[in-house]
């Protein structure tokens, strides 16, 4: 639970003054939907219950004042300062601000205190999550009229131009855009996003949501090189992306390859598991999304090999354990788990997967149990 007396107390003492108001941006989990997003596909977030919130004000110094409530630290950036390839957890702030004002925007210094109880390193969306809060603050201390699609994607130009990740739409988007009870159905290469009634609690269920606390590192370059398999293949099939294919069998027949004919099926095949789980929570019988999550991991595990021991423990003993259905969320090789079940076995089924862990040596992983909560905004 974050405590937002001792944010607005951090804010009164290194600003000389109360915050002019408290900004959250959520993070999020994909429902189904992994490595779809650069390929032009779809894919199905939610928001999450656990969130970054900004104390925030404005400067008539024309500069940044970033502080960290839990880091202890604080960093001072005059906004004509302000370029790509800043370092550092502050980085995420003030590439907001820049890309607000790359974008035309007109507006000043100001002093944001942050907090946040979005895990960092489990593929949660934590930066984003910060970005989005970021961008929230300043649209509303300076007056700005910025369409939710519009700050989803500034919030995005801040992580690739001025952090220098280069992520897709989907975080931010899921971020700003998802309601309380729902998920976000996005189309990647269209942008059109429709919200889908996810009424968990009223049909007797909830979401685990586990981390391995196995970091989701891709500094090896695996993920580039799954990237770099889809796109050739689509070059290949002389399509713009395996988001095109239309007949999974012909394409497959037409590549020599049979890793890249792996990671081909799993694009194709996880793209049609979202078209179906949004059928599914449209119909709104939820608890027929879990073969769809199975599905989903086993391609994950088996086509695309982004999985590890540890996530793969985690989804079957979930199971065992009496989940409905569960699979790996986020870009892979650690990271979370969720795991769709009957709703008060959430907290129990994490506990059995932590006695798994402990009988195969594995650190202890943490667990909380979720329903979909809203987007950015403003708290108080």
């Amino acid at each position: 639970m974050l405590d937002l007396d001792a944010l607005r107390q951090r804010y009164q003492e290194v600003a000389d003054a109360a915050p002019e108001g408290l900004w959250f941006a959520p993070g999020r989990v994909n429902l189904i939907g992994e490595h779809t997003d650069y390929n032009d596909g779809f894919v199905l977030p939610f928001a999450l219950d656990r969130k970054a919130v900004l104390a925030a004000g404005r400067r008539d110094d024309d500069t940044l004042l970033i502080v960290s409530l839990e880091l202890d630290e604080q960093v001072s950036l005059p906004l004509a300062d302000l370029a790509p390839g800043q370092d550092g957890w502050s980085a995420y702030l003030a590439g907001v601000v820049w890309a607000l004002r790359e974008a035309g925007h007109d507006l000043g210094g100001a002093t944001l205190v942050l907090t946040s109880d979005v895990p960092l390193g489990a593929g949660l969306s934590s930066s984003a999550a910060i970005e989005c809060a970021t961008v929230a603050a300043m649209a509303d201390l300076y007056d700005l009229d910025i369409a939710p699609m519009d700050r989803a994607k500034l919030a995005r130009v801040a992580e690739n131009a001025y952090v220098g990740a280069p992520t897709g739409l989907l975080d931010q988007a899921a971020s700003t855009l998802c309601e309380k009870d729902a998920g976000l159905f996005l189309d990647c290469r269209s942008l059109e996003a429709e919200q889908v009634p996810l009424p968990l609690a009223e049909q007797g269920l909830e979401i685990l949501v586990l981390d391995t606390k196995t970091p989701h590192s891709h500094v090896d370059g695996e993920y580039g090189a799954r990237r770099a398999s889809c796109e050739e293949a689509a070059a290949l099939l002389g399509i713009p992306a395996l988001r095109d294919v239309t007949d999974l069998d012909a394409a497959l027949a037409q590549l020599d390859d049979e890793t890249m004919r792996r990671r081909v099926r799993h694009i194709v095949t996880e793209n049609a598991r979202v078209l179906d789980a949004f059928e599914v929570a449209k119909n709104g019988h939820l608890a027929d999304l879990a073969p769809l999550l199975d599905a989903s991991h086993a391609s994950m595990r088996d086509d695309y090999e982004i999985t590890v021991a540890t996530v793969d423990l985690a989804v079957e003993q979930a199971r065992r354990s009496g989940a409905l259905g569960a699979r790996m969320t986020g870009g892979g090789f650690g990271g979370c788990i969720i795991a769709l079940a009957p709703a008060g076995q959430g907290e129990r089924i994490g506990a059995e997967v932590a006695a798994a862990f402990a009988d195969a040596g594995y650190a202890a992983p943490e667990w909380f149990t979720v329903l979909p909560a809203p987007g950015a905004g403003r708290l108080a």
